[in-house]
């Protein structure tokens, strides 16, 4: 049967404009569908939307070919995890667990970007900016997609990767559970006395914990979770007042404040697929599942969603191959349903009832004490083996 594609992408954020520079990288026909245009460069102040990529997202992204410009990303090498009065606290070094780093953080619209330059490299990859999907059909051995211009296009595999609120998933009949967390998180982008930090840290309060992601020269990204109404009346304040409540609720080790760049804020929710895939159609990234944030761990297994994914194609003969396609939703929904237990339970221990907080102060102290464990779960979340030897 006719093909336009051998696999259609839709979506062309982050993590669909990986999978697609990934496949077209290896030499299979992509056609990517993003609503919007092309990204631009950019430049100027440091965006809002900070992300952070573990080992496997940056080995991955690698296998594409696409360059990140340096002078925009941040590593980090330690990740100090606290509670407010100091009763637990454990320090993770990317030495101890024989890595040079964790990753680094990185402003999404630099990411997005970096993927587009690549993708115009790529003579198998065709985008189709300003469109969007109105109807999706399987049929025999392809899947076809018809755009909201008239357009229509088939391929052996559909890919969505267009967002929590997916047209893909919702025209699929793919329904999801979901759950609020009745919390906000406000993230400030802050200019600081001190130079950039090596170090991630975040400290856990009973409304919610308060980090710190640091950006390249004088900058940080600050993200502050609390109630709804105690976000927003911080919202409502001047650059000037919202600075010196900062100062007042974030440790000393911040230091001062030169300034407030910018901020925003945005509910705390939590979001599942049923499944993540259909005949000749799988969910990846945010279409597929929402976690907490707290443990900045959402884009990383998107693209570990798109990771495997990559891999089961170029490895198999037929891309939307049934049998492959229940493998990764198997190896993913296990995956990411553990992602979601471990961060509904920090959020429970260190924000629920007194006992919790203490237990969850407790899981700190035991974590400091025994490095084999603090090794295992740092290994863990950067998507390594956890078990490979010295």
């Amino acid at each position: 049967m006719q093909r336009d594609h051998d696999i259609i992408i839709v979506g062309g954020g982050m993590v669909g404009a990986a999978l697609a520079a990934r496949l077209g990288n290896a030499g299979y026909s992509i056609g990517l569908i993003e609503r919007g245009d092309a990204p631009k460069e950019p430049s100027g102040d440091y965006d809002l939307r900070i992300s952070s990529l573990n080992a496997r997202s940056l080995a991955f992204i690698k296998l594409s070919g696409t360059e990140l410009p340096e002078d925009r990303c941040c590593p980090f090498r330690h990740i100090d995890v606290s509670n407010q009065d100091g009763t637990g606290h454990s320090v993770f070094s990317a030495a101890d667990s024989d890595m040079d780093d964790f990753g680094l953080f990185i402003e999404n619209r630099t990411l997005q970007y970096a993927l587009w330059e690549r993708l115009k490299e790529l003579p198998s990859v065709t985008c189709y900016t300003h469109s969007a999907p109105v109807n999706t059909l399987a049929s025999g051995e392809t899947r076809s997609v018809e755009l909201d211009n008239g357009k229509l296009l088939s391929a052996r595999l559909v890919v969505g990767a267009d967002g929590a609120n997916s047209t893909l998933r919702k025209l699929a009949g793919i329904d999801v559970t979901q759950h609020d967390y009745h919390q906000r998180a406000m993230i400030i982008n802050v200019e600081t006395e001190l130079p950039q930090q090596d170090v991630s840290w975040q400290v856990f309060t009973p409304t919610g914990p308060i980090a710190m992601l640091p950006l390249p020269g004088h900058r940080a990204s600050l993200v502050w979770y609390d109630t709804d109404e105690a976000t927003k009346a911080r919202e409502a304040m001047e650059d000037h007042t919202l600075k010196t409540a900062i100062e007042a609720a974030f440790p000393k080790r911040l230091g001062n404040l030169i300034r407030v760049v910018s901020h925003a804020s945005f509910p705390i929710k939590r979001q599942h697929a049923r499944r993540y895939i259909g005949k000749r159609l799988a969910l990846i990234g945010d279409a597929a599942h929402v976690v907490h944030p707290l443990a900045g761990q959402g884009l990383n297994i998107g693209l570990h969603d798109a990771d495997t994914l990559a891999d089961m194609v170029i490895k198999g003969r037929d891309p939307g191959d049934h049998i492959n396609l229940h493998r990764f939703e198997w190896q993913r929904r296990l995956a990411n349903q553990a992602m979601i237990a471990a961060t509904d339970s920090f959020h429970h221990l260190f924000t629920g009832a007194k006992p919790l907080r203490q237990l969850g102060d407790l899981s700190l102290h035991l974590a400091e004490r025994f490095p084999f464990a603090k090794r295992m779960m740092m290994q863990q979340a950067n998507g390594l083996n956890p078990f490979k030897m010295r």
